[in-house]
């Protein structure tokens, strides 16, 4: 009997060092070239006993204020290669090495058959993975930075939840959106970009159109993380030796959207930044339009006060003026947030809903302001 104890303890560490060097014969894969298929043969992500999990060396993150996508919620991850740095920048996106993999996975939590949840997002959903009983997975979109500069690829994840295949021309998923109450029901198109689209969010120089990250900045990621308490992300990337040339003393830092203690003013500025300014700002795809609403543009008529648009044809509903103070209902910022016609609609890729919440902060914001713009030389203010 002891003899077979011991040998049944010495197939059990068999199998146990068996299986974990199969789990080591599969590293995040960086791919140097070429489009995989399947994201499963990049080893970022790993599908395992009913949950989606990070790969060793995968390291999750979350920003002060997201992008709107459809009430989608997000697991974002970053990935370098072994004794590589990012290097800081105080505004534009960190300079990462070649072979990081930066990851982004849209989910759901799951409804009653097929309806997905309208909620908050929580951060103990994300702690160990996601469970996948609990969540729908609709898509992972990877950032590569490669040799000749980034590159976007967005994967659609099966029925199954067992792996996203490659789709370069997007994709069309109809999703039924409900508040866990039943209060609201709201059948949409969610939409997967092409690979052209990918290019006109993450193209935010006009003038060279490289693509470049737009989440991985300072001002966004300057929290505590949700994966380890009490610790600060960027001081954590330091620290995992990923990051070099942090300031002891003034990172910028936006404000987070759920923060009851931050100004109405701040959450409304790290709203637009973070869901227009990479596109409305001096160098931008929209630089043209004299509207910039990136965090560093600090000129209220830049901002859109009291300016005429410039050519935003029948996007400006018939009103006057970016932002008219103290009439968030007069304001063309407001009329583009809160429209789905797809000639009038900002942002015009991303989302096939109104972000109710996100209307509702710029326009109490708008509300703030003081002044007219009746005469030529407007005295107005922000509040």
């Amino acid at each position: 009997m002891k003899r077979m104890i011991v040998i049944g303890a010495a197939l059990v560490l068999a199998a146990m060092s068996l299986a974990g060097c199969k789990r080591n014969e599969s590293p995040v894969q960086f791919h140097a070239q070429g489009q995989p298929q399947s994201l499963s043969e990049w080893h970022v992500l790993d599908v395992r006993d009913g949950r989606l999990r990070f790969n060793a060396g995968v390291e999750p993150y979350a920003l002060n204020t997201a992008l709107f996508s459809d009430y989608a919620h997000k697991l974002r991850t970053i990935w370098m290669p072994a004794g590589t740095k990012a290097n800081y920048h105080a505004q534009d996106a960190f300079d990462f090495p070649v072979g990081t993999i930066i990851s982004k996975t849209f989910y759901y939590p799951r409804g009653e058959g097929d309806a997905v949840l309208r909620v908050a997002e929580n951060a103990d959903e994300t702690r160990d993975g996601l469970d996948l009983s609990k969540v729908r997975l609709i898509e992972t979109r990877l950032l590569v930075r490669r040799e000749n500069g980034w590159v976007a690829l967005p994967y659609v994840w099966n029925a199954e939840q067992t792996e996203a295949t490659l789709a370069r021309a997007g994709e069309t998923i109809p999703l039924t959106l409900h508040k866990p109450d039943g209060s609201a029901k709201q059948d949409f198109a969610y939409m997967v970009p092409d690979e052209n689209q990918c290019a006109g969010c993450h193209g935010t120089n006009n003038t060279t159109r490289e693509l470049h990250p737009i989440g991985p900045k300072a001002r966004h990621l300057n929290r505590e993380s949700p994966w380890h308490p009490g610790e600060n992300q960027l001081a954590r990337m330091v620290a995992l030796g990923r990051l070099e040339g942090l300031p002891k003393d003034g990172v910028p830092h936006n404000a987070r959207l759920d923060d009851a203690t931050a100004s109405v003013q701040d959450r409304a500025r790290a709203y637009l930044d973070v869901n227009c300014g990479h596109c409305h700002s001096k160098v931008g795809p929209a630089d043209t339009s004299g509207l910039w609403l990136d965090a560093g543009t600090e000129e209220p008529r830049r901002l859109g006060l009291c300016k005429p648009p410039v050519a935003a044809g029948q996007g400006t509903g018939d009103h006057l003026f970016d932002i008219v103070p103290g009439r968030p209902q007069d304001s063309i910022l407001v009329y583009r947030m809160d429209s789905l016609d797809p000639g009038a609609m900002m942002p015009e890729l991303g989302r096939s809903t109104v972000h109710e919440e996100g209307v509702a902060l710029i326009s109490e914001w708008i509300g703030a302001w003081l002044g007219s713009c009746s005469s030529a030389d407007p005295n107005v203010a922000m509040q």
